[in-house]
């Protein structure tokens, strides 16, 4: 196993800066993914790591060795694409093996391993089959396997599951935690899916526009972003913000009122809350509901506060109807403070 270092990493493509001296440093045996939108940068970081892509400046380590002028078969990596990238004309068997053959690996070793890895990802009634013979899950099951069975101490992953439909992605999710905890190899995935981030990371570096916003644990991020885009990505439905101004210890909004950061000095802030951090019935807001979704578990209510727009989860049995008043309290220790001008955490909680 190996930690994997990136130190002001740039990277352009003609007049486009795609990373801006990006620092990160993954330890050795985490899963670290790499979450932001499209075009922020992640998947090129990515491939400055696997050398598919040269780097204009820094530098790139894996272990103890500098890798940024090496190509990719001497950095010891595996890689998962999101296209799968099985060979259709090979039995699933020699599709796990290929990669042991290129490394002129002894026959009883291929056999032994390409058994084991087999056995991980519950493929081996497959062996014998071929690509077309599968289902999409099974296809990327074997993409895996033909990385793991490599042996490389560090696993690279781009989006592997995005070309899943929803309940095979929900199932690959909790194959491929597993499969971590089982080889423990140094991981770095890959997603623009933040559910699909929450539920794997050992830790999360949030991009935006070729620079890391943020790297924290996942309940860390939920809980505590660094800054509205990091709040507002993170969550399903992501973290409200409410427009108010720093007065005498309170920050007051468009009709309502709850104790704020101190020291403001009348300073422009966002109240910042979760959407099941919201008590209904009872509170300072006061609101109209806009939109009802009944969604199993929950109901999802949009109200609607002054000018501002918010999103609070309700007990799955609420009969709320469009245009009904409703009042709202957010938890007092559940509020995130942020400067409406920058963006930025303030006052964050210890």
């Amino acid at each position: 196993m190996a930690s994997v270092e990136f130190e002001r990493v740039r990277k352009e493509f003609g007049k486009t800066t795609a990373l801006k001296d990006v620092d990160l440093l993954v330890r050795d045996g985490e899963f670290m993914v790499l979450l932001g939108p499209s075009g922020c940068g992640k998947t090129t970081l990515l491939r400055c790591l696997a050398g598919l892509e040269r780097i204009d400046g820094g530098a790139v380590r894996i272990g103890e060795r500098e890798v940024s002028d090496l190509p990719p078969r001497h950095r010891n990596i595996a890689m998962v694409f999101q296209s799968y990238a099985v060979f259709p004309h090979m039995r699933v068997y020699d599709n796990i093996a290929f990669g042991l053959r290129m490394r002129n690996k002894p026959k009883d070793e291929i056999e032994r391993r390409v058994r084991e890895g087999a056995a991980l990802l519950q493929l081996e009634p497959f062996l014998d089959r071929y690509p077309a013979q599968l289902s999409g899950g099974q296809r990327q099951r074997v993409a895996v396997a033909r990385a793991i069975v490599t042996d490389a101490p560090v696993l690279l992953m781009d989006e592997p599951l995005s070309n899943l439909d929803a309940l095979l992605r929900l199932h690959a999710r909790a194959e491929l935690k597993r499969l971590q905890t089982d080889v423990k190899r140094t991981t770095v995935y890959v997603t623009h899916d933040q559910i699909e981030a929450l539920s794997m990371g050992d830790r999360i570096a949030v991009m935006r526009d070729g620079e890391i916003v943020q790297v924290d644990s996942p309940a860390a991020l939920y809980d505590r972003p660094a800054n509205v885009f990091v709040g507002s990505f993170i969550g399903s439905p992501p973290m409200n913000f409410l427009k108010c101004t720093a007065q005498n210890g309170a920050a007051v909004g468009d009709g309502w009122q709850v104790p704020g950061p101190p020291g403001m000095g009348g300073r422009p802030l966002l109240l910042g809350i979760r959407p099941e951090s919201i008590r209904i019935g009872e509170g300072p807001l006061r609101g109209r509901v806009v939109v009802a979704e009944p969604l199993g578990s929950h109901t999802l209510l949009t109200v609607a506060v002054g000018p501002d727009t918010i999103k609070v989860v309700a007990p799955a049995d609420s009969t709320f109807r469009p245009d009904e008043p409703v009042q709202l309290g957010p938890e007092p220790h559940k509020i995130r403070w942020m400067d409406a001008t920058s963006g930025s955490a303030i006052a964050p909680p210890s």
